[in-house]
């Protein structure tokens, strides 16, 4: 007796070997996040060339500056990939990443008054993430218990982060008095950023995850079809609660290690890196009907986002062109991934 993965079923058509031309257009619509990011690499290589005489991607600042700009919206976005596989959406992340670094703030600072001051950047970190996993368990029980729509239970607690991060910073930025702390925040290893490797460990980390683990599987199958999840046995509501939990503690250390760049915990730290978080999702190929997404699309759509956002600048563009850049590449992921759905539909009916 053999088992189907739920990504099998839902994720991407089956390779037609009768068609090659329909394998490969699936296969470049999957792809399609690399694809804006090669574009986008070569128009900013060319666009620099031909204004400035200079090189855009061979430049190594350029490259550890993009990279540095991509790890908070990425780690926001790799939480937020697994609750939009599962079928649903989570629009407290921002405030969340913002409570967590202002707690890590304040935690590395008390700490530092009584222990060694790299074990006091340590519990601030830890502190950061256990504390940002509490609304995220409010949002998972509120959601598979009470069975709130995730779009309005997540919006709440929006608010409620907002709050209580705005409280808790009085309302003003928390300077970290921590010299190890600033040093993860900015300090480089040959020439690599401390932030970039770990955001890097994390993401390989969350790729076995998601795509090795039962968890994963599960995530897949409850995003395909709850029905069929629920009938083969699979606990909906405690994977839910875990979820939730997960994605929160995402933005927890997403919060933790923004303390770390700017040495300072801000409640407003992910407010703007919401829109990028769900951005990088739907741009790296998951689709908002759940059910489909990887961890390595979401990289790609982050990096795509961070390009657009560091090369208008470079070539010295109005920085405000970067929401037209970002919400069209939004719109045509989006359309590709509604035509590859029209696409599978068809196949399937044949």
């Amino acid at each position: 007796m053999t088992s189907t993965s739920p990504t099998e079923t839902h994720v991407a058509p089956q390779a037609d070997h009768g068609d090659p031309a329909r394998s490969w257009l699936a296969r470049v619509a999957e792809g399609r996040a690399w694809l804006f990011l090669a574009g986008l690499i070569i128009c900013f290589e060319v666009w620099s060339r031909l204004s400035f005489g200079a090189t855009f991607v061979l430049n190594p600042f350029n490259v550890q500056s993009i990279a540095i700009f991509a790890v908070a919206p990425l780690l926001l976005a790799t939480g937020q990939t697994f609750v939009i596989i599962s079928g649903g959406i989570d629009l407290s992340l921002g405030f969340i990443m913002g409570l967590a670094a202002v707690v890590a703030a304040h935690a590395t600072n008390m700490a530092g008054a009584a222990m060694p001051v790299p074990l006091a950047m340590m519990l601030g970190i830890l502190a950061a993430v256990i504390v940002a996993g509490v609304p995220g368990v409010i949002n998972g029980l509120l959601i598979s218990r009470l069975r709130i729509p995730p779009f309005i239970g997540t919006l709440g607690m929006f608010g409620v982060a907002r709050g209580a991060a705005f409280l808790l910073a009085g309302g003003t930025t928390v300077p970290v008095q921590n010299s190890w702390f600033a040093l993860l925040g900015n300090g480089r290893f040959y020439g690599v950023p401390y932030l970039v490797i770990i955001a890097a460990v994390f993401v390989v980390v969350m790729h076995y995850i998601l795509s090795q683990t039962r968890f994963g599987q599960h995530n897949y199958a409850i995003g395909a079809n709850v029905q069929a999840a629920r009938r083969a046995g699979i606990d909906i509501r405690g994977h839910i609660l875990r979820l939730y939990v997960l994605s929160a503690m995402c933005a927890g250390l997403g919060g933790a290690l923004y303390a770390a760049r700017f040495t300072a915990g801000a409640a407003q730290a992910g407010e703007p890196l919401l829109l990028d978080s769900v951005a990088a999702v739907v741009i790296g190929g998951a689709s908002l009907f759940g059910g489909s997404g990887t961890i390595f699309g979401t990289v790609a759509g982050a990096l795509v986002i961070a390009v657009i956002q560091y090369g208008l600048v470079f070539v010295n563009v109005e920085p405000f062109w970067q929401f037209i850049a970002v919400g069209l590449v939004i719109i045509i992921s989006v359309l590709i991934d509604q035509a590859q759905r029209r696409f599978s539909g068809a196949r399937q009916d044949e």
